[in-house]
Formats: C-alpha cells, structure tokens, sequence
C-alpha cells in the first residue's frame, strides 16, 4: 500500500506541526474552510490507521533475574520489528525507590551512551544481536542496592514504541546458624513457660527463616510453645536473625534434643540448614533414693577403697550426704569414696537425700561387711637345733574367712597345714622358712612370718669340683671356702709355710661362712682354708701350680773323643778331639750351625712328652752333622790338610785340643786341655 501525504494548504494559511513522541506528526490549522479543513482530518485519520495495520514493535522480558551478591547478572531484552537496527533506538532503565525512572543506557543508529552519575555508569555493558532480535544489559558485581526494576524501552522510527520491565533479585547465603541453651537448669511441671535457648543466624539476604525441633518434630506457638524473633538489618543490607524458644517443661523433656532449623532463598530455590543439637537440664523431684556399692565387686577386705553410689531417682538440687553409725560423710557428684577401710567399718550405710526446695528427705540404705585377715603367728620364730634332732613350728592367723597355710625355704613349698614338722635334722635343713596364710576368696588377701632355723655342727667344708689349679706366673687367682655349721665357724687361709692370708670378703650365711681371698701367683703353691667353732674343725687345700712362658735358643755341643761324637743343649757348641799330633785346625762356622732357635711355649703336662722328642731328634741330627764334619776333617777335606791325621800318636800335654765354636762370631779357637788358649804358633 502506498501512502500519500497530505495536500499542502493554503500559502495565506498559517500552520503549525507538532512531533509527538509516539506517533507521526500532526497537523493543525488556524483559519481553514469547512470543507478543507474535514477533507484534511480525513486523510490524516486514513494515515494513521495505514501505520497502525502495519507493523509495531514488540518487547518481551522474564519477569526476574536472581543472582548472588558478587556475581555478574545478564537481563535479556527480546524485541520483533520490520526496521533494522538502524531505525530503533534503544533505552535502559531502572525504576527508583520513588517510582521514578532513571535512564542508564541510550543508543540509535549514530552512537551509544551509558548515563553518567548512576550507580550502574562502571558496571554495565550491552550487547544488541539483531539477528535474533536481542538486546542484553550486563551488570557485574551486584550488589544488594541493585535489586530494582530494569526498563528495556525500543522505539522504531516506522512501527511505534514498546517497552518491557525485568525485576533483578539479589541473594546472599546466610552464616552457619547457632544454637545456645539455657546454662541453669530448668523445672518441670512449672506454671509459667521456661526460656530453652536461643537459635541466631546472620548475614542473609533475603532475610533467613528459623524454625525451632523437639526430637525431629516441629514447634509451632502454642500455650506451651512460645517463639520470639528479632531481625537486624546489618551494615551491609544483609539480615541478621535471632529466635528464643521457650515451652513449659515436663519431666520427659530430661532428655529431649532441640535443634534449629534455618531455611533461606537462593537463585532458582529454596536451601536449608539444621544447627547441633541440644539438651537442656530438667529438675524434678525423687519418689526414692538408691544406694550401692560401685567398686570394689564383691568380697571386701581390709586396706580396700570402697566407692559408694547415692543418689535418688529424681533431678532436683539436694543435699545428699551417707550416715553410718554416728558418722556422716558428704556425697559429691553422687559418689562417696572411702579409702583404706578396716573391719570397723562394716556395717549399714543410708543414704539421705534432702530437697533444698520443699526440704523433704528420702532415704536408703546398704550393708557392707569388711573382711580381715590378722598378722600370722609363728611359734616359735627362731630355732637352735643339734644334727639329728626334731622340731615343731606352728603358724596360725585369724581370719573371717577360710584360710590356706603353706611353708616355704628358697622360694620352695616345702609344707602346707600350720604345722611345720622338722626331723632328723642336718646342716641342709638350716635356714630361714616363710609361712604363707592366704584367703582364697579374695584375691590379694595373704600374710606372712618368718622362722629361723640354725642347726648346730663342726665346721663342714664344701668342696668345689677343682682344687688343683694352673695359672701364669704374675696372675691372681681367686680361692672361695663355703663352710656349713653352726655356731658361724671362723675361717682363716693359710699357705704351707704357715703365711697367714688376708682375706678379701666374707659373708654369713643361714648355714655358715662363705668366704674368699685373693692370691697371687708368684711360684707352685698351697693354700689351706681353715675352718673351726666349738664343735670341731675342717680343711680345704688348694694345689695352685705356676705357668712359666720362656723363650729357647738351641745350639749344638759335639765332643768327639776316639772318633765318637755326642751333642748337647748349651748356646755354645764344643768339640773334643784325641788327635796324634799337634795340628789343630779351626772350623769356620759356616760349616756348623751354632744355634736353632725354639719358639716360647706354655709349659703344661700334656705337652712335656712332646717337647722331649722334638728336642731328641734335632740332638741326633746335630751329633751326625758333628761327625760327619770331623770325619772329613781328619781325611784333610777341610781347613787346608791333605792327608789324614795319625791318630797312633802317644798323647802328649798337646794332644788334647778342644775346638770352641761361638755361634755369634762365627769363629774358632784351639783350646788346652784345662781351656787356655794356645799360643798361635801351636796352630
């Protein structure tokens, strides 16, 4: 459809247009015919019904938006219309507390502003997609001011106006709730309600809601319920909530749980959140009192502590103390401690508790029987007794229950009953002996005492499994004497020469002496413990044999006299000769070994026979060694002859020549018969 403007008026008319904002513009005339001016209303009216059958343009919007404080909210502006986004202009608002609106975006075609000196101008951007026909306002970091009313307003130059209005909800999840209850107890069966406790949460937004629960159900206000709340509005905008719950209490409420229930709005919901659970103290009156005792269980004996349970079967302050006999002792906490009981206290025990509030008592009682065991007799407690004689010892305690005697020696029964009966008696049956009385109901419950017995003897030595002893010279060696009898004998050590030993310890026993000295080893030794009292004597010797360590040089000794040769032991080697003549020659030592050392060994009994044939044998090899060298001696071999030595010769003051060979020079010299050295001519 083609639309015709209107004709033009006049040139003597005047005329004014004037824009409306929602519309065309309108025509009007001041001095006009009839007839012109309905022909002109006409086509004005058909104009304006052409743009309205047109097209318009259309605004939709969610009726909110929810966002947590801090967060970045986006309303969406929906928008249809036939111009493009050229022709609109689009407008944001926000409505004022006042009702007002107050511009904070503008665009058309040429530009884009965002309204200055609002509380959105740092925080607000949008975004315009006219494929989808899409306008969105961004606001970062909202805050609880900006939970307001929020205008899309879009005019077309062609299709009209049109406008939609979006609410933005702020939320803020609340605190963890707390729970408090009373500190003072709480009577039942009152009159008037009783305050429980106080349930607080804070900082919310929208305000928070608390809802007060006895054992998982619901308190609603009622004659016996009552709740208070208060709300407090922060600094911050958020809401801060308190409730008191008070009820009137019964006996059952003792041990009820009480907790709050808070349930607050997020985006999109609705959350919730229980505090810890409570109990309160409820006092009402006791019907009875009870009395036991907690410990020890069962039999009671002397030197136990005994803890005694007392109270009634009520709540209520009250004065609770136990009476025995004249005797009045104060409970604390319901317990009673007595420590370190004797039989006195056995006995009825009552318990009285008095009501601080009406003053009336209660009462209850228990018997306590304590069990005894009375120190242990023996008779008689110390014994002298001759070898061979017989006794008898009693031991006896009283008890208030059934006993059990048993004797001990070293740690070893040696006999139950109360009788103890010694026969035939010897120096093993000295010593002390343990009566042992037990209660076999009572674990613990025993006494003891004590006999000595002293069985009277000559000294009797005990003799240990060696007293032949080797030790190394220089060594110290300790010689111990356990001597049995009674009375103590005296003990002294001794050696064979009568040297009268100091002694290092001694020590009394039940049956005797035991006693040790210390000895050093200087040579082959006896030692003699000496024992005596007034019944005799007795001895022990020890046999201590000395170890000496040497060190032998063996060397050989030949004497050869008629052409027979023989060795010995000596550091020197000698050689005897029966020669013819006068001619001696010296052997070089080279020729001879002078010396064989022999390694050091520990001289013992089992090795001497060993020794003697080592020592046999290099003797034997020697002596053939020395004949060997003087037979070729006297063949000229050796030391320069050429012949033999005639042996016929009648013996003369220099016949006899003795050869001396020292193993350290190496050399050797012709000696005399008596040992003088020859002159050197004579050589």
């Amino acid at each position: 459809m083609l639309l015709h403007p209107p004709p033009s008026p006049p040139a003597s008319l005047t005329h004014t247009f004037t824009h409306t904002s929602d519309g065309p513009p309108l025509y009007r005339s001041t001095s006009m015919d009839a007839r012109l001016s309905a022909s002109l209303l006409a086509g004005l009216v058909f104009l304006l019904h052409g743009y309205t059958a047109w097209a318009v343009v259309e605004v939709s919007m969610e009726d909110r938006v929810e966002v947590f404080k801090g967060e970045t909210a986006q309303i969406t502006c929906m928008f249809t219309s036939d111009d493009g986004i050229g022709g609109l202009t689009i407008q944001w608002f926000y409505v004022l507390r006042t009702g007002e609106k107050q511009k904070i975006y503008y665009q058309d075609a040429t530009m884009q502003v965002v309204d200055r000196n609002t509380q959105f101008t740092d925080r607000i951007m949008v975004n315009v997609t006219a494929a989808t026909g899409e306008v969105v306002l961004t606001i970062a970091d909202v805050q609880l001011k900006d939970q307001l009313e929020f205008i899309c307003l879009i005019k077309s130059l062609t299709d009209g106006v049109s406008e939609g209005r979006t609410k933005l909800l702020v939320f803020e999840r609340p605190n963890f709730p707390t729970i408090e209850g009373v500190q003072t107890g709480v009577f039942a069966d009152e009159d008037s309600l009783s305050k429980i406790g106080s349930c607080e949460v804070k900082n919310g937004f929208p305000k928070p809601n608390i809802t007060w629960y006895r054992n998982n159900a619901p308190l609603r206000v009622s004659d016996v319920v009552n709740v208070v709340a208060s709300t407090t509005i922060e600094s911050s905008g958020l809401f801060s909530v308190r409730s008191e719950l008070s009820l009137k209490v019964m006996k059952e409420d003792k041990d009820a749980q009480f907790y709050c229930e808070v349930t607050y709005l997020v985006p999109g919901g609705t959350r919730m959140t229980e505090t810890n659970p409570i109990n309160i103290t409820v006092y009402y009156p006791s019907t009875a009192v009870h009395v036991w005792v907690e410990s020890p269980k069962g039999k009671i004996k002397e030197g136990d502590s005994i803890i005694f349970n007392c109270h009634g079967n009520g709540n209520m302050p009250s004065s609770v103390f136990v009476k025995h006999g004249t005797t009045e002792y104060e409970v604390q906490s319901n317990m009673l401690v007595l420590e370190n009981v004797t039989r006195l206290q056995s006995g009825d025990y009552e318990c009285i508790s008095m009501d601080t509030k009406t003053y009336e008592e209660l009462s209850g009682n228990t018997t306590v029987f304590v069990n005894y065991l009375d120190p242990v007799v023996v008779l008689p407690n110390y014994v002298e007794m001759a070898q061979g004689e017989e006794w008898k010892a009693t031991c006896n305690a009283l008890s208030s229950l059934q006993t059990h005697t048993a004797w001990f020696k070293d740690g070893q029964e040696v006999s139950t009953g109360h009788i103890l009966m010694l026969k035939d008696v010897t120096f093993d049956t000295a010593g002390m002996y343990k009566c042992v009385v037990t209660v076999p109901e009572i674990d613990g419950m025993e006494k003891t005492a004590t006999l000595q017995v002293h069985v009277k003897g000559a000294p009797e030595i005990i003799k240990p499994e060696h007293t032949d002893i080797e030790e190394s010279v220089a060594s110290t060696v300790d010689l111990t004497c356990h001597v049995r009898g009674f009375p103590a004998p005296s003990v002294i050590w001794t050696t064979t020469d009568g040297k009268i030993l100091e002694t290092t310890s001694q020590t009394e026993m039940d049956d005797g002496i035991h006693s040790m000295v210390s000895v050093e080893v200087t040579s082959d030794l006896t030692a003699f413990c000496n024992a005596s009292n007034e019944y005799g004597a007795d001895a022990l010797a020890y046999n201590i044999k000395a170890i000496v360590h040497t060190t032998a040089a063996a060397t050989t000794t030949s004497t050869s006299t008629n052409g027979t040769s023989t060795l010995s032991s000596s550091t020197v080697v000698h050689i005897t000769a029966a020669a013819t003549t006068t001619r001696t020659s010296t052997l070089s030592s080279s020729t001879v070994q002078a010396a064989t050392a022999i390694p050091p060994e520990k001289i013992r009994k089992e090795s001497n026979g060993v020794i003697i044939v080592v020592i046999i044998i290099c003797i034997l090899l020697l002596a053939i060694l020395g004949s060997v060298l003087y037979f070729l001696y006297k063949k000229g071999k050796i030391c320069g002859r050429s012949g033999k030595q005639d042996l016929t010769k009648e013996k003369s003051g220099k016949d006899n020549i003795v050869v001396e060979m020292k193993s350290d020079t190496e050399d050797a010299v012709l000696l005399g018969v008596n040992g003088e050295k020859l002159p050197s001519s004579n050589q």
